[in-house]
C-alpha cells in the first residue's frame, strides 16, 4: 500500500511557525508519510518586510520553499496548516490561500481528508487556541476529519495545547524550544498514523463489499 500523502502548508513571517512546520514534517516523515512542504504566498508590501530584519532574513532563508497551490490539497490524504496568530485569527496570507479553494469545495474534492492545525503567538495568552479553532472552522466547511494531537502522548502534558502545536515567541525573541518541537513532531506522527489507519479501513471496507 502506498504511503499516506500529507501536505504541510504554512505561513511564517520571521520563522517561528516555519520551525514548527519543519518539525511536523519531520514527525510525519518519521512515521512513513510522503510530505509536500509548502508556504503560502507573501502579501505584505516590500517596505514592510525590509523594515524588519528578521522578516527579511526569513524570506531569504525560505526562498526555495515551493508555494502552495490547490493541486497540493487535491493530492493530499491529510492537510496540516500553520499560521502565526493575528488578533486570535489566522494571518491574512494563509486566509487568502484558503479563500482561493472555492472550486475544490464546490466539487467536494476536500471531503473526508484528515485535517490538523498549529500556530505561533507573540505573547502569552495571545490566541493559541482561538487561532487553531478558527482554522478548524475551515475543515468543517471542507468536509474534513479533524485529528488534533489531544493528550495522546506524554509530550502533550508538557506542551499543554491539545488543539495543535503552538509556541510563544515573546515577540520574535525566542525560537521554539524542544518541548514545542517535540509536540510538533508528535502532531505530524499522529496525523500520519491516523491517516494510514483511515485509508486502510476504507480499503478493507471496499474489498468486503
Amino acid at each position: 500500500m502506498a504511503n499516506e500523502k500529507i501536505a504541510v502548508i504554512y505561513y511564517s513571517a520571521t520563522g517561528t511557525t516555519y520551525k514548527l512546520a519543519r518539525a511536523i514534517e519531520e514527525g510525519a516523515k518519521a512515521a512513513g508519510a510522503e510530505v509536500r512542504f509548502r508556504k503560502v504566498k507573501e502579501l505584505a508590501p516590500e517596505e514592510a518586510i525590509k523594515s524588519n530584519e528578521g522578516w527579511a532574513a526569513h524570506r531569504l532563508e525560505t526562498q526555495d520553499v515551493e508555494e502552495a497551490a490547490n493541486v497540493d490539497l487535491e493530492w493530499a490524504d491529510a492537510i496540516i496548516m500553520g499560521t502565526p496568530t493575528r488578533y486570535g485569527l489566522p494571518a491574512a496570507q494563509l486566509k487568502q490561500f484558503i479563500d482561493g479553494t472555492g472550486g475544490l469545495w464546490a466539487k467536494g474534492a476536500l471531503n473526508d481528508k484528515v485535517f490538523s492545525a498549529f500556530t505561533s503567538v507573540a505573547t502569552l495568552h495571545g490566541g493559541h487556541e482561538s487561532t487553531i479553532l478558527s482554522i478548524y472552522n475551515i475543515a468543517y466547511s471542507w468536509g474534513c476529519i479533524i485529528v488534533a494531537p489531544s493528550y495522546a502522548d506524554p509530550i502533550q502534558f508538557q506542551a499543554g495545547n491539545p488543539y495543535g502545536a503552538s509556541f510563544v515567541s515573546n515577540n520574535g525573541v525566542l525560537s521554539p524550544d524542544e518541548t514545542a518541537l517535540a509536540a510538533a513532531r508528535f502532531q505530524g506522527t499522529r496525523v500520519a498514523k491516523v491517516t494510514r489507519d483511515l485509508l486502510a479501513g476504507r480499503k478493507s471496507a471496499g474489498s468486503e463489499q
